[in-house]
């Protein structure tokens, strides 16, 4: 329970922008070319199991639940614990890019 908390608020603060000029961006210390291994190796299957074998459509769905870029990390966060993949919570944020940019578009 306590490493989910841990885990939560973690995601919280690495959805939340840098401070700076101009409107800030979503996961702005996440590299997508980083990301994109990441979540091919280990989003992709579970994905794919959950949606008849089209782990896309888990990101394309009308009802998805992350509308957020806070929800994203969170939900990554989680997924990474029930896993147990073992990211670093950069290398959380790296999924986080990548995700926010092949489907999300978070600003």
């Amino acid at each position: 329970m306590i490493a989910k908390l841990w885990a939560a608020g973690i995601a919280l603060a690495l959805a939340m922008p840098a401070a700076g000029d101009g409107p800030p961006l979503p996961f702005a210390n996440g590299d997508a070319k980083q990301g994109a291994p990441l979540a091919s190796k280990d989003c992709v299957a579970c994905h794919a199991r959950r949606f008849d074998g089209d782990a896309d459509r888990i990101y394309l769905r009308a009802d998805r639940k992350v509308r957020t870029p806070a929800q994203l990390a969170t939900q990554i966060s989680y997924c990474n614990t029930e896993l147990g993949t073992g990211y670093f919570p950069d290398e959380e944020e790296h999924v986080a890019a990548f995700l926010n940019q092949q489907y999300y578009h978070f600003k």
